[in-house]
């Protein structure tokens, strides 16, 4: 039985109530420290290591907000490659949870509460959705998050990843994707064989330190389309072709209106025939006729 076989066998028993349910994880000195990479969930500080069985000091926890991986090469997966590279962790488990507010959380709605921190919307990215990672189910997220982590050049074919997910109110815990399934069926010359010559590998390895954070873009497709038919072995800063400028339009020519005269009103003494004559006030002159508005139309653009 290997690892995560045993781990989901006591949890298992240990939820149905089995007093002596259990792990000995001296049995699998071979496959600790196991690095987990879940979410900040506050509710999960009870949970965890517990619900794995494993002693604290072979259990490297990593979080983000959904236990979210959007690509190959993002700063997850650099934390997960150093957790392997430095502190020898054997294994990966990307594990989800049940009743998870980043899922509940529309683009809308999220920013909506950026706003009232005082973010603005001009400087966020278009697309919000692929940004943040934004999910409709817990148990894809984890699958899109296994498949990054399974396809990355920074984790080697000898690390297997596993996806879990877990229930906040019981600690129940389901294996979505079975690492050692993966790890078994991975083909030797697929998208990251590091069976391959060194030179191949220097080569992906210079791609990877020529990457320029400050020339980063933001993909336009689905987070994980595509996934599988990318050779990350020759991976290229992502970059998007933007739509060239409209192209400048001459603002028509602006037509000054005349307005039509109109002839001014009668003086102020005239009288209608036939009608008294009202006694003249000394000194009272005309009024001057109406100021009427000169109309111009505008440059729409000003």
């Amino acid at each position: 039985m290997r690892l995560l076989e045993a781990i989901l066998d006591a949890n298992h028993r240990a939820v149905a109530g089995d007093p002596n349910a259990g792990l000995h994880p001296a049995d699998y000195q071979d496959e600790l420290p196991v690095i987990a990479l879940t979410c900040i969930d506050p509710r999960l500080n009870a949970l965890f290591p517990n619900v794995l069985g494993v002693p604290a000091d072979q259990f490297i926890w990593l979080r983000n907000a959904g236990n979210i991986i959007t690509g190959p090469l993002t700063s997850t997966m650099r934390s997960l490659a150093l957790a392997c590279a430095v502190k020898e962790g054997r294994e990966i488990a990307i594990i989800g949870h049940t009743d998870c507010h980043v899922r509940q959380t529309t683009a809308l709605q999220l920013m909506e509460k950026l706003q009232r921190l005082g973010v603005d919307r001009s400087q966020l990215p278009e697309n919000l959705n692929e940004f943040f990672g934004m999910f409709a189910s817990e148990q894809q997220n984890v699958i899109k998050s296994c498949a990054f982590a399974r396809q990355s050049p920074l984790i080697g074919p000898k690390i297997p990843v596993h996806g879990l997910l877990v229930d906040i109110q019981t600690g129940k815990l389901d294996w979505i994707v079975n690492g050692y399934e993966t790890w078994q069926a991975q083909p030797k010359a697929g998208p990251v064989d590091l069976g391959k010559s060194s030179s191949a590998a220097i080569g992906a390895l210079g791609a990877l330190t020529s990457f320029d954070l400050g020339e980063m873009k933001f993909p336009v497709g689905k987070i994980g389309d595509g996934a599988a038919a990318q050779n990350w072995g020759e991976i290229k800063p992502m970059r998007v072709n933007l739509p060239s400028p409209a192209p400048q339009v001459e603002p028509p020519p602006v037509i000054p209106t005349t307005p039509s005269k109109v002839p001014p009103p009668p003086p102020s003494d005239w009288v209608r025939p036939g009608a008294p004559v009202p006694p003249r006030v000394p000194g009272k002159k005309p009024l001057p006729p109406p100021i009427r508005p000169r109309f111009v139309s505008r440059d729409p653009k000003r």
